[in-house]
């Protein structure tokens, strides 16, 4: 397993994003969270196979029909802590 942060950022929050992203990482069986920061952007801890991850990362990058995607940042992640289910935190 490979776990990543991800932060997006544009008009990611208020438009469905979080439940977009919960929606996707179920269908590539990817586990961990998603949340809005007060920054306006949202933060995703992602764990799973390579090529699931790589398909994750590819529809948060083209994002919801109501969201603009502008930038997406990816950085590895060391985790002991493993997710068994993908959850919206508040």
């Amino acid at each position: 397993m490979t776990d990543i942060h991800i932060n997006v950022s544009g008009h990611v929050q208020g438009v469905g994003f979080r439940y977009f992203t919960q929606m996707k990482a179920r269908e590539y069986q990817i586990a961990g969270w998603v949340r809005n920061k007060d920054n306006g952007t949202v933060e995703v801890y992602a764990s799973g196979r390579e090529k699931d991850l790589a398909m994750f990362l590819s529809c948060l990058k083209r994002g919801n029909r109501f969201s603009k995607v502008e930038k997406v940042t990816v950085a590895p992640l060391n985790s002991d802590k493993r997710y068994y289910d993908f959850v919206i935190k508040s």
